[in-house]
């Protein structure tokens, strides 16, 4: 059960949990595409295979592995490999990966996402946790959010310990005074818990719990989770 009297702050995962991610990625690639028919041609053409984008991520990933927990360098590196195997100007890299980026923090929020985040942080401060390249000041909630720790921030991503102590420090509390709220039940809920937080699991899509580790409250929406936490906007 949740023991709310000892928190002092909220850490908040950010896709699927505030927004659902696919369609803005899925947004952000066919304005990319575009962007490359009008400025390279051919490697617009190699990134439309999709045999072809499988192999240029798997070379990008192998080249780059030590910045596996960067989402923007892998995306922006396997742009620039295409554009060199297309025998196009790896200079275009820069500008086609900021038009994937800014199509990226086009998000839709979930309806109950504001009144949430409004509720959140008139009673805590809230620290944004993510393994993604979501910039929240971008996408525009930069104002509910006291601060943000990314996976390229920390070196590493959810669930590694790493990064929920650097989210932690960001507001000088101990992990035991957090509740951290996502959707992932291993990334997220089996993350937090390994490090001591309060956890709420935000299962939409009513998925069965299989581990053995609980969290401390699962809900279906963030409306149902503000109930809970009783903390009106």
């Amino acid at each position: 059960m949740l023991n709310l009297n000892c928190i002092r702050a909220i850490t908040l995962d950010l896709d699927d949990t505030l927004w659902p991610v696919w369609p803005a990625i899925h947004r952000a690639e066919d304005l990319l595409h575009a962007w490359l028919l009008a400025h390279a041609p051919r490697t617009a053409l190699l990134y439309a295979d999709p045999h072809q984008r499988q192999i240029l991520r798997a070379d990008t990933e192998a080249q780059w592995a030590a910045h596996a927990h960067d989402l923007s360098v892998l995306r922006r590196e396997s742009i620039r490999l295409a554009l060199q195997r297309s025998g196009e100007p790896a200079e275009l890299a820069e500008p086609a990966f900021e038009v994937f980026f800014d199509a990226r923090m086009q998000v839709d929020l979930f309806e109950d996402a504001i009144a949430l985040l409004q509720a959140l942080s008139s009673k805590w401060p809230v620290v944004a946790v993510s393994n993604g390249n979501a910039d929240v000041h971008r996408v525009g909630i930069g104002r509910y959010f006291a601060a943000s720790v990314s996976a390229r921030d920390a070196g590493v991503g959810k669930p590694d310990p790493r990064i929920f102590e650097a989210a932690c420090a960001a507001v000088n509390v101990q992990p035991s005074e957090v509740l951290h709220i996502g959707d992932d039940a291993a990334l997220d809920v089996l993350g937090a818990l390994g490090v001591g937080m309060q956890t709420v699991w935000v299962n939409r899509e009513e998925h069965l719990w299989t581990f053995p580790q609980h969290p401390h409250a699962t809900v279906a929406s963030l409306k149902e989770l503000q109930d809970l936490l009783n903390a009106p906007a």
